[in-house]
């Protein structure tokens, strides 16, 4: 589990550098598909992977407004604030905890049941489908995308 939260974290940073080199109205153009556009994602991948955190946690999860992220410095910054905690989270994490049960109280008195491995891989996957669309988005923009090939990386280092 650690290994591909690692693995997002990593290429995450690379979009980062990435974007670095790409003026801020393109950052924010309107894209078709993702969640609007390529900071916007950036911002939502952030907010998605410590909101399903914290719920697991019972904690509180306290919104963000991307209204107040509207350059890649704060989108780094909010990255940078919550990351801790996710990263406190996925590194206690040991098999215990994959089959526990996380109901998911949803509007209209609706609620789903699973369990915390299943979160956990949701959060994994979903930025992974992100890291797509970012890629596809870089290729209109005329720019190689970051790559998005586990192999290479050297997160898990052979005996």
């Amino acid at each position: 589990m650690e290994t591909f939260f690692r693995y997002n974290w990593m290429v995450r940073e690379q979009w980062y550098v990435w974007c670095e080199d790409v003026p801020l109205e393109e950052l924010l153009r309107p894209r078709t598909g993702g969640v609007g556009n390529i900071l916007q994602t950036l911002f939502h991948i952030i907010d998605v992977e410590w909101s399903w955190l914290q719920l697991l946690q019972g904690k509180p999860d306290d919104a963000e407004d991307f209204a107040n992220y509207q350059n890649l410095e704060a989108v780094r910054q909010l990255d940078r604030k919550l990351r801790p905690d996710v990263e406190a989270f996925v590194t206690a994490w040991d098999s215990s905890m994959e089959k526990r049960v996380y109901i998911d109280h949803r509007s209209a008195g609706k609620a789903s049941t699973d369990s915390w491995g299943e979160v956990m891989r949701h959060v994994i996957a979903h930025e992974i489908h992100h890291m797509g669309q970012l890629s596809v988005w870089a290729r209109e923009l005329g720019k190689q995308p970051v790559s998005a090939n586990v192999i290479g990386k050297g997160l898990i280092i052979p005996d």
